[in-house]
């Protein structure tokens, strides 16, 4: 009788002996497998390259972007007071769930009449960056020519400080986007861009920079930041494949390294991967692409 206990007894701590040893090991496993999957968090994303997913899922979308190891955002969409049909302190409370923030928003369907509520919700938000993505209250134009404005260079500029002065009291920043037509010469040979530059105040109205379109305009960005120094507080960094077309960074022919050697003349404050078209490539595998191009250039 006592030999079938000692019997039983041994058994028993065999079998316990052998779970404890197995499952921390496969414990371990697990979580190491998933330590080595996490990639480093850094940089910014404009949400518009991912503008269809964002509009089926933005929460699963959001939860993509923290996995693909972006800091941060740039919103591209706003409509009756939300943000992706959140409000804006439920947005924000969101982002923040995934460990992002919203940095800036552009916000190209502001007027002088809405201005105040677009900037009282995207400060609700979170957002320190006001952005004027292209010349506003159907002042821009797009044709079979290309992007352009309407209007005159004065009024464009009226507008730009009347919104810079409205956004530095409210506690944001207000920049402007450019394209290409901006960097070349108007029908009076005034180049847009050094026009906004040298006639509105620093305090209240810098750039939003976009390498692309500066390339694509055949204008130097370190010749921009030499006579401009300190006034193009965000990038938007996207690449240039053979074709002109636009492609994931890293993979094109746009200098980036140049560039970011002048990141403190610039006065870049932060940057953002953004493509506007991916070409038939998954636009979610192409920020991936460009997130590892970031790191490989050097960008943190």
């Amino acid at each position: 009788m006592k030999k079938s206990h000692l019997l039983n007894f041994i058994l028993l701590v065999v079998l316990a002996f052998g779970y404890v040893a197995c499952g921390p090991k496969t414990t371990t496993e697990e979580i190491t497998e998933v330590t080595e999957t996490q990639p480093e968090r850094f940089g910014g994303l404009a949400l518009y390259t991912l503008r269809d997913s964002m509009a089926a899922d933005p929460k699963a979308t959001l939860q993509a972007v923290a996995d693909a190891g972006y800091a941060y955002v740039e919103t591209a969409n706003y409509e009756d007071g939300k943000f992706y049909g959140m409000a804006p302190a439920d947005f924000k409370a969101y982002l923040e769930s995934l460990g992002l923030t919203a940095k800036s928003a552009h916000m190209g369907m502001v007027t002088l009449e809405n201005a105040d509520q677009l900037i009282a919700d995207a400060k609700a938000a979170g957002i320190s960056y006001f952005v004027i993505p292209v010349p506003p209250m159907g002042m821009f134009t797009f044709g079979p020519e290309g992007m352009g404005m309407k209007g005159t260079k004065e009024e464009l500029l009226s507008v730009l400080q009347t919104l810079g002065k409205k956004c530095s009291e409210a506690g944001l920043k207000l920049l402007y986007h450019n394209h290409d037509f901006e960097f070349k010469p108007m029908a009076d040979g005034t180049v847009l861009a050094d026009y906004i530059l040298e006639n509105t105040d620093p305090a209240d109205v810098n750039f939003q920079m976009d390498l692309f379109w500066v390339t694509k305009a055949e204008a130097d960005p370190l010749a921009y930041f030499e006579k401009y120094p300190g006034r193009f507080i965000a990038w938007h960094v996207k690449d240039m494949n053979p074709e002109g077309q636009f492609a994931p960074v890293g993979t094109g022919s746009i200098d980036f390294n140049r560039i970011l050697a002048e990141k403190a003349k610039s006065g870049m404050e932060y940057y953002l991967v953004e493509q506007d078209q991916t070409f038939g490539l998954d636009p979610m595998e192409a920020i991936k692409i460009s997130h590892k191009g970031l790191e490989e250039i050097g960008f943190n």
